[in-house]
């Protein structure tokens, strides 16, 4: 038995499993074995929340959640969100306005989520927001056979692996998050996109910053299109974070999740980053995701 293993071997589920937590043997990520989400006590949720905040991203396979199962399971970690307007102008599933659908699906001519079939960039959670959330939670309803893969990329090893001359030069910088689009590549309800990330909608964040929980250093990047660092002149800035990211997203710092049917993955969005494969539009991906609201700026 591992060593997380032997802390953790308790009985979690109704069935009076052992909680186990396998890490990926990647940068970041760790399978946790033995736990039906629908039913968790104290102690569950506290090696549960423990193992979070130690690797950052937790997958739980083989759930059966409910739309009201998974909003109960994310309102351990946190109060909820409630979710953005899709491009298609819906704005949630009825009845849980927390939950924002992740598809390509079409139904009566009108997309039933957001996001579609393309690729999804490297970016964090809605980190243009003041108060960016915490955490995500996303819940596999419908996977294709191929592609839609999610990666993960670890932003404390992204730091902590920055080379000494360029950790020294963005330490006490300050980047600004574009609003204007989002990882899908489509433009947010309401906002008139612009080429000058200078005027565009957004917020400034420090480039590097300390966990809240861990005491950890993390980068902290956002995504990288039309991303700003404050006070350099436009080329100085976009030669920087073309150097940083090129740094940041190295195949080393990743973990990349092929999902299946009844997947749960929740990750700490103040110190990843994650991104999806495309995936061919015949087929049918739908996702449901509920985001924790952010206690406090990155900072």
């Amino acid at each position: 038995m591992n060593h997380e293993m032997r802390n953790l071997a308790h009985d979690a589920s109704p069935g009076g499993g052992l909680l186990c937590i396998r890490p990926t043997g990647a940068a970041l990520g760790a399978e946790v074995q033995g736990i039906d989400l629908r039913a968790l006590d104290e102690d569950t949720f506290a090696d549960i929340h423990r193992a979070w905040l130690d690797h950052q991203v937790l997958l739980f396979r083989d759930q059966s959640l409910t739309d009201g199962d998974l909003v109960a399971f994310s309102r351990h970690f946190g109060n909820l969100d409630e979710a953005p307007v899709q491009e298609s102008g819906r704005r949630f599933v009825e009845g849980h306005p927390e939950i924002y659908v992740i598809s390509n699906v079409v139904q009566d001519d009108v997309p039933i989520g957001s996001l579609g079939s393309g690729e999804a960039v490297w970016h964090t959670d809605m980190s243009y927001l003041p108060e960016p959330p915490k955490a995500s939670v996303l819940y596999a309803l419908e996977v294709p056979a191929r592609g839609g893969d999610t990666s993960f990329c670890s932003m404390y090893a992204a730091w902590d692996e920055l080379p000494d001359a360029l950790r020294r030069r963005v330490d006490r910088l300050r980047v600004k998050h574009d609003g204007t689009y989002n990882s899908g590549g489509y433009v947010r309800q309401g906002v008139v996109p612009t080429d000058d990330p200078r005027t565009s909608p957004g917020t400034l964040h420090p480039l590097v910053y300390v966990h809240p929980e861990t005491g950890r250093q993390a980068l902290y990047l956002g995504r990288r299109r039309h991303a700003y660092i404050d006070g350099l002149p436009l080329d100085d800035s976009n030669a920087l974070l073309d150097e940083i990211w090129s740094q940041a997203t190295r195949e080393s710092l990743t973990w990349r999740h092929q999902w299946r049917v009844g997947d749960l993955v929740l990750w700490d969005n103040r110190c990843t980053m994650h991104r999806r494969d495309a995936f061919d539009p015949n087929s049918r991906r739908v996702m449901h995701r509920t985001q924790v609201k952010g206690e406090q700026r990155p900072g």
